[in-house]
This record gives C-alpha cells, structure tokens and sequence, in this order.
C-alpha cells in the first residue's frame, strides 16, 4: 500500500515538473501559421532515389489526395491501411546531410522528397533551440528513436519543427495540419484515418485557390 501512495505521489510529481517546464519553454516557442492550399502546391520537391527531378508539390495530391510528413517517421505503419484507401504516404525533409536521408529510408515505407526551401515547414519556420532539451517527452521521443536505431540529423538544421498534412484531392483543401510542438510529438493515428476516410468523400472545397 505504501509503495502504491509513493508510485502515485512521483507520478503526480513528475507530471507537475513537467508542465512547469513545458509552460516555461512554451513561452519561447513560436506560434505555427497554418499553411494554405495555394501556398503548398507550389512548393518545389526534389526526388532522392535515382534520376534526380524536380516536381510540384501539387502533383502528389492532385488526383488521389496525400499523406505528406515533415520529419514524422511514426506514420509508416499506416501505410497498409493508406494503401486499401488509395491515399500515398510522402515524407518531405528539409536537407539531404550525409547519410540523413539513407539512415531514414528503413524506418520509412514511402517516397521521400526534399523541400529545400522549406516550404512544408512554413509559412512560419518554427525551432525548438535549445530549450529542447528541458522538456522530459523531448527527452522520452528521443529514447524512443535511439533504441529504434534511429539518430535523426545531428549535422544540419535538426532544430527545425515538422508536422503532418492530409490534402484531399483536388481542391478539397487541407484536411488535417498537425505541427509538432516538440520533437517527436505525435499526430493522433486515428484523426489522421479519419481525415483520408473523407477524401473519398463529396466533399464541398474546404479552401478555394
């Protein structure tokens, strides 16, 4: 019984010291813009896996719609369902550093493109810095992805928050714009199903050009 009131008294503990400390480095991060339809199709993507081409960022969604990830490998494991769906998994990086993007490709079962003007990233670039690392779920999704073996990008711009974006086809607009308030932070797996779910939907335009 004692054990059980000390286990209770650390957990409430530790979640106050947490979101202290969330609060606090809260105060230094930059609000997320959200980002328009007409302001990513433009976006010019560069392929990473044989002849190197350039494309529009439109043309992944244009007929079936489009999962695009900004640094999020956790979606991987939704690529079967996205599959059944007829909606493609993208992933979108920010630079192409060393061995980056090869280390990435066995945690990531879609085509990765390079943004390098970062657009997926805007329209208003937001960084962690250093108060990163007083965040505890920082320091758990780094745990995570170490025994993963994945290191991530210790070279370049590795400040830089992503995000998920589920674009419907067309002109059905952005269904879903998760940003990622700290490194690691999750998309909920089923907002995301359920934003592809309405893409095969009629669905009035959700944001006209």
């Amino acid at each position: 019984m004692i054990m059980g009131i000390l286990a209770n008294a650390v957990e409430v503990i530790g979640g106050l010291i947490t979101g202290v400390m969330n609060g606090f480095t809260n105060i230094f991060l930059t609000s997320p813009l959200k980002a328009t339809l007409k302001y990513l199709e433009e976006t010019e993507l560069k392929t990473l896996k044989g002849d190197k081409r350039i494309l529009k960022a439109k043309s992944l969604w244009e007929g079936s719609g489009a999962v695009i990830m900004a640094e999020a490998a956790e979606l991987s494991s939704l690529k079967p369902q996205l599959d059944e769906l007829g909606v493609p998994l993208y992933a979108v990086v920010k630079e192409d550093v060393g061995t980056e993007v090869q280390n990435f490709r066995p945690y990531f079962k879609g085509e990765i493109f390079l943004d390098e003007k970062r657009r997926f990233y805007g329209p208003r670039e937001r960084k962690m810095g250093l108060m990163a690392f007083l965040r505890v779920g920082v320091w758990m999704n780094g745990l995570r992805a170490f025994q993963r073996g994945f290191m991530g990008n210790v070279l370049g711009e590795g400040f830089v928050l992503g995000g998920v974006f589920v674009i419907g086809r067309g002109n059905q607009g952005i269904l879903l714009e998760h940003r990622e308030v700290e490194f690691g932070d999750k998309v909920n797996i089923e907002d995301v199903i359920r934003a592809v779910r309405r893409i095969s939907q009629e669905l009035l335009p959700l944001e006209m050009k």
